[in-house]
């Protein structure tokens, strides 16, 4: 499986949410938040912000999902990603 053009395929990350005092946030918060936090699988041919194997959080309202072989994965825009997590 291979992206094109600037579409990243993902592996969502679900986390559980806690609060700054500790409190653990229902499922209902937490899909309330607009952002996701996500494994980059692969990157298209025009990305380039992006690499394989970067930890990203990407915006939850954009994009769509696909199921290959029984897993589901997300496909975003590089414009879709908000932040960079660097080791």
């Amino acid at each position: 499986m291979r992206a094109v053009n600037k579409y990243i395929i993902i592996n969502q990350i679900i986390e559980e949410a806690k609060t700054s005092s500790g409190l653990l946030l229902t499922n209902v918060e937490n899909d309330e938040m607009r952002y996701g936090k996500g494994n980059v699988i692969s990157v298209g041919n025009e990305v380039v912000a992006v690499k394989e194997g970067d930890l990203i959080y990407f915006d939850k309202r954009n994009g769509h999902q696909v199921r290959i072989d029984g897993e589901v994965y997300g496909v975003i825009k590089e414009a879709d990603v908000v932040v960079l997590l660097q080791d």
